[in-house]
């Protein structure tokens, strides 16, 4: 008798501390698991001022106040007598991917050159203060299709020959010279 309460109780035991093992593994999962979307929140956080704080040092070209269609009009004046084609890049202030692109451009001579000689260049806004409903219409809406930043080309008696989507432009966290370049020489008049 003595003998099959002593293996109970080892078996017992030994059942006790497989439990409490297993439990153990599993709090340690768990507190890893919390551990690393605490981590990932962090970064998260980190990655969001960055860019808050990108965003604030770039320079801000698109006006919610500005009448667009005018705008737009006195441009196509203005181009068929540069024999220029016009360049809408279509955005916002809110957008730091519309930032980074006109950051970009305006910064690198290869590129502003380009941009000078041959276009007329106009930042369409759409914001919740002016979302230009009208003129991105008579484009076909092509923020709603291919998000901001994207680039309408018009020649220079205003009929559009172009929608152009940025996302084929980026490269990492930035665009490609090479690709940007392409584009403007490929649309240029």
């Amino acid at each position: 008798m003595k003998k099959i309460s002593v293996l109970a109780f080892l078996g017992f035991s030994l059942l006790a501390c497989s439990q409490n093992s297993q439990s153990n593994k599993e709090y340690n999962e768990n507190k890893d698991s919390k551990s690393l979307v605490t981590q990932a929140d962090h970064a998260e956080q980190d990655a969001k001022k960055k860019a808050a704080e990108e965003k604030a040092g770039l320079p801000k070209p698109y006006d919610p106040k500005a009448n667009a269609e005018k705008d737009i009009q006195a441009l196509i004046a203005r181009a068929k007598k540069e024999k220029k084609n016009i360049m809408i890049q279509a955005g916002g202030n809110w957008c730091i991917w519309c930032l980074r692109f006109n950051n970009y451009v305006q910064t690198t001579p290869e590129l502003k050159d380009i941009v000078d000689k041959n276009y007329l260049y106009y930042h369409l806004n759409y914001s919740p203060d002016n979302k230009n409903e009208k003129v991105f219409a008579k484009y076909g809406d092509p923020g709603a299709k291919h998000g901001y930043p994207v680039f309408i080309v018009l020649d220079k008696e205003g009929k559009m020959i172009h929608i152009q989507p940025s996302d084929v432009l980026e490269e990492g966290k930035g665009y490609s010279l090479e690709k940007v370049k392409a584009f403007f020489e490929q649309w240029k008049s």
